[in-house]
């Protein structure tokens, strides 16, 4: 029998960051992951790079049915706080775009980061572990692994959502949820590529590789980034943004000419050089192979734009600046980044991340109802949560 005062169960961000949170108190604990080694998902994080925290990180850029409850975890361990302690270990990042940080170098070096963190509280990280039980005792919590028997009076849940199965995602933490009288909310995909009905894909699919900046809208909220047309679909940043927000059966408005007045790109045109084709005004705002799919994709007259009717080219216009396309869904956790959904914030303590009805027991991380943005938001959420309940545990 191993006894420890916390066992963490998830060596990812939030779980390593919060085991040694809690060593660091003179804590005795043991992290125990399943995974042959600790970190994969923030291995592969942004491209190799680990866009580990946003610069303008708020309440404001995630999603939870309580808007309320990260609000105090974020505040006491931010950003700032996080970006510090990359500088205390000489990471040199860089910002991307939009306050997204990234390691010039690796990703390898947070996840040293972290275990030589955990290294210094003097943690144990064990691996190839699968949890077999969970049973509440007297003191605290016992557990049954693959590897043996562990008690402990702290128990902290940070396996993270189902999104990527690969690296190891399973549901294992909203069952602990569940079992111990948890509610747990219905969870999706996020952060994750769309795919299209088979019209669409057909046209579109020769777009793949375009890139174009749009505004793109769903449900009261618009992102401006890329989308990128792919042969299954749409991605890029502003596909994946607005992915948080749809729903099966929604549809997408797209303004793909959001830095310019498409009525002012076609009026300019027809007085400039009227005898010009639709396509070669176009051609100007947009890539040459688009436009030609544009055209055959919405059925417009290439022909000169003086031939156009008012009609027409207001019709054109609406489309540039307001295209609605229905999805046919999402790529799925196979490649979504997070999951939206999980642990209801309701049954948790926003400032220790325990449960309230079930003394000891801790969730951080992806596997609660939190979601960030694109942009390393996310990231942000696993430390903060993870120092919360790295304070009390």
């Amino acid at each position: 029998m191993i006894k420890r005062d916390v066992i963490v169960i998830g060596a990812g961000a939030a779980g390593l960051f919060c085991a040694a949170q809690a060593g660091a108190r003179g804590r005795s604990v043991e992290v125990l992951d399943h995974a042959k080694k600790v970190g994969r998902k923030i291995l592969m994080s942004g491209g190799g790079r680990c866009n580990f925290t946003n610069m303008y990180a708020g309440p404001e850029n995630f999603l939870s049915q309580n808007p309320h409850f990260c609000k105090s975890a974020l505040s006491r361990y931010t950003q700032w706080d996080f970006i510090g302690l990359v500088a205390e270990y000489g990471i040199a990042y860089h910002e991307k775009t939009l306050g997204q940080l990234f390691c010039d170098d690796s990703a390898k070096e947070i996840v040293d980061l972290l275990l030589n963190e955990c290294n210094k509280a003097d943690v144990t990280i064990t691996t190839r572990c699968d949890i077999l039980g969970v049973e509440k005792t007297e003191s605290g919590y016992s557990l049954t692994a693959s590897n043996g028997e562990y008690e402990c009076e702290s128990l902290v849940i940070a396996t993270g959502g189902l999104s990527m199965p690969k690296l190891g995602a399973t549901p294992f933490g909203y069952k602990i949820a569940q079992q111990f009288g948890l509610n747990v909310l219905p969870t999706r995909a996020a952060l994750v590529p769309f795919t299209l009905h088979d019209k669409d894909k057909d046209t579109l699919a020769e777009l793949s590789g375009i890139a174009v900046d749009v505004y793109a809208s769903c449900n009261n909220t618009t992102f401006k980034e890329a989308m990128l047309f792919t042969h299954r679909g749409l991605s890029g940043p502003a596909m994946l943004q607005i992915s948080s927000y749809w729903e099966a059966g929604d549809s997408l408005s797209i303004n793909m000419l959001p830095n310019d007045d498409a009525t002012a790109v076609l009026q300019t045109a027809r007085t400039e050089t009227p005898d010009a084709l639709l396509a070669t005004c176009l051609n100007k705002v947009f890539p040459k192979r688009m436009v030609q799919s544009l055209i055959e994709y919405h059925s417009w007259r290439n022909v000169p734009v003086k031939q156009l009717t008012h009609g027409e080219c207001d019709a054109i216009a609406d489309t540039l600046e307001n295209w609605q396309i229905k999805p046919n869904g999402t790529e799925g956790y196979r490649t979504a980044e997070v999951t939206i959904g999980g642990v209801d914030t309701n049954d948790l303590s926003s400032k220790t991340m325990m449960a309230k009805n079930v003394e000891g027991l801790y969730f951080i991380g992806e596997v609660v109802d939190v979601t960030g943005w694109l942009g390393g938001f996310n990231f942000q959420w696993a430390w903060s949560s993870g120092w919360a309940a790295g304070q009390v545990v």
